[in-house]
């Protein structure tokens, strides 16, 4: 049995693909492509349903979000400060969907860190969800499309500053759906690149790439040392 073959199996159990790397003991940038061109095989002509999308509430603070669209942010001074957290859930078969959920920095890094595809019930997923958003004041419906101009908006605005999202995203992008157009947001907090540092950052490094696009005038960070 091949490598495919195996991580087609490990699909089947309904295993993620960390769970598939870590079980073939291979890195997860090996698995990640079998499981997208196995997918590819398997898929119906168009996306998978959407059966439920969520994000934290406060996701708006500080973005300029274009009114036309209606979307609406039901707690915005909930204390987001930058961080968005965003969870899909595509139909996989009748009584089981495929999960994928993303951490966006929405004011400088864009994507720090993804989720899944995981396959789980309807009360897996429940459990999930409130796992997924217990460090934030709360969590809202939203459409895909506000999910979509969120995380790969924010991917777009972090590229121009010079970073790229977390290796975890790549086989969590296509949940999103199709991507071709200008986010409606307009990312930065206030228009502007800010950078707060995180537990597990490289600040040093952040704000090396930062000084490679920009002067110290054109962008404000808080890091533990400030």
């Amino acid at each position: 049995m091949d490598l495919k073959d195996r991580v087609r199996e490990l699909r089947l159990q309904g295993r993620s693909p960390k769970e598939i790397a870590r079980a073939l003991k291979v890195a997860p940038s090996v698995v990640a492509p079998l499981v997208r061109a196995i997918a590819a095989e398997t898929a119906p002509t168009g996306d998978p349903e959407v059966v439920g999308c969520w994000i934290n509430t406060g996701w708006s603070d500080g973005l300029d979000v274009d009114p036309a669209r209606g979307w609406v942010d039901e707690a915005p001074d909930s204390g987001a400060d930058g961080m968005v957290c965003v969870l899909v859930a595509r139909r996989h078969t009748w009584d089981r969907m495929t999960v994928c959920g993303y951490l966006a920095d929405v004011y400088c890094l864009g994507v720090k860190n993804a989720i899944g595809p995981d396959v789980l019930d309807d009360l897996e997923l429940r459990r999930f969800r409130e796992y997924f958003f217990g460090e934030y004041a709360g969590w809202q419906e939203a459409p895909i499309e506000l999910a979509r101009h969120l995380v790969l908006g924010s991917i777009d605005y972090a590229r121009t500053l010079g970073f790229e999202p977390d290796e975890e995203f790549e086989p969590v992008a296509g949940a999103l759906g199709a991507w071709d157009e200008k986010s409606a947001i307009t990312f930065g907090r206030d228009g502007r690149p800010f950078y707060v540092e995180g537990p597990h950052d490289d600040a040093a490094k952040v704000l090396r790439i930062l000084r490679r696009t920009l002067s110290d005038d054109d962008f404000d960070y808080v890091t533990v040392a400030s």
